[in-house]
């Protein structure tokens, strides 16, 4: 899937994580910020960077900022900003099957 224009997902409150994905050149670029970074930082980016494999992406720039998100929450934001990015409108949304 390839990112077109910049998108978000998600928030800043406690539990939850917001996910900005921009158009990139050079691969997946990641950048990660956690409140749980010594805990669980090397679970967050495997997370996502299995996210966006799973869903094709190839070249993004991905800015996570992560107030201690479960994985099945990240998966959501992360598949969430990505749809948004591509400019998926609903039918051409895989509903319950793109992200395992």
């Amino acid at each position: 899937m390839e990112i077109v224009k910049p998108a978000m997902a998600g928030t800043l409150e406690s539990s939850d994580a917001q996910i900005m994905v921009e158009p990139g050149e050079n691969g997946i670029e990641l950048f990660l910020k956690s409140s749980v970074m010594n805990q669980y930082g090397r679970q967050i980016k495997a997370t996502v960077l299995e996210t966006l494999e799973r869903l094709g992406v190839k070249n993004a720039r991905v800015t996570v900022v992560d107030k201690g998100a479960l994985d099945c929450t990240l998966k959501a934001r992360v598949e969430c900003a990505v749809f948004r990015s591509a400019d998926a409108s609903e039918k051409d949304i895989p509903w319950g099957g793109a992200v395992r």
